[in-house]
């Protein structure tokens, strides 16, 4: 979370207060956000998984978030982040046996190895990792998920669920890297393209359509159906799943993967120019 500024004052009524000044971000809303894009769950479990990272390699050493709960984070520009740190530690719990390095939690219980030196071996980083996965991936990641994609994430969030902090080394490829590789996401969003469409459609350049919109789940628009897609092949893909889909309007705009935003239209009988958009309308016999 940026930091702008902080001012410590010592006063007669509270002593020792420390007031911060930070970046603005909107309330986390599960249900909100179980109605947004797939795309846009993935990014912020992206974030959550870099934020894992850092947590478990912060300067002051292994850090947990003792309460670990949505209302803790914030988004800010689609990426997650923690905003109340008056529970975090850096203590790792010490230990005479591995008995005493005993994690419980409502579903499941993990005992974990004592150290020769008497701590519980990496209870701060496997501790934030398991409420990570209780409270965000297991959420937002399988849900509406692509189909070629879903048998990774099922081992994804096996392997945060039984706390295998490799498991998001292994199957995360930008794991730590604070970039995305543009290959990985492009692939990650990709849908099986291989189906071909016994439908034609007609390419009309530098055209758009208003108005003959209908509504569809999840959309980027509330009053039409706009998604993402990564090819044309993609668009036609969806437009012939959807019975009422008789054209679609592709957008000069992206996603932050670089997925090209899509107009699906239910009629095609006003057409207008647009040196921007590129529409294709469904020939029928």
């Amino acid at each position: 979370f940026q930091l702008y500024g902080y001012c410590y004052q010592d006063s007669n009524d509270i002593p020792d207060t420390l007031t911060t000044i930070t970046e603005l971000g909107s309330p986390l809303e599960m249900i909100q956000l179980l109605q947004t894009s797939w795309e846009d769950r993935f990014r912020i479990c992206l974030s959550l998984v870099r934020l894992l990272h850092y947590l478990a390699h912060s300067p002051l050493g292994s850090v947990t978030l003792l309460d670990f709960r949505p209302r803790q984070f914030v988004i800010v520009d689609g990426e997650l982040k923690v905003t109340d740190l008056d529970d975090a530690s850096i203590e790792e719990s010490s230990c005479t046996s591995n008995s005493d390095c005993f994690m419980e939690f409502p579903a499941r219980n993990f005992t974990l190895p004592c150290s020769v030196e008497g701590r519980c071996q990496s209870m701060n980083e496997k501790r934030n990792l398991y409420n990570a996965y209780r409270f965000f991936f297991t959420y937002l990641l399988p849900h509406s998920a692509p189909s070629s994609l879903r048998p990774l994430l099922d081992k994804i969030v096996n392997a945060t669920g039984n706390c295998n902090k490799h498991g998001n080394t292994k199957y995360f490829p930008f794991y730590p890297s604070p970039s995305v590789s543009s290959e990985f996401t492009q692939k990650c969003v990709k849908s099986a393209n291989a189906i071909k469409s016994d439908s034609f459609y007609r390419r009309v350049p530098e055209a758009f359509i208003p108005d003959e919109n209908y509504r569809c789940w999840p959309s980027y628009h509330h009053k039409g159906c706009l998604l993402s897609v990564f090819d044309v092949n993609e668009a036609i893909e969806i437009c012939d799943s959807y019975s009422q889909c008789k054209a679609f309007v592709l957008t000069n705009q992206t996603t932050w993967t670089g997925r090209q935003l899509v107009f699906f239209k239910m009629a095609s009988n006003h057409i207008m120019p647009d040196p921007d958009k590129i529409t294709y309308v469904k020939v029928t016999d």
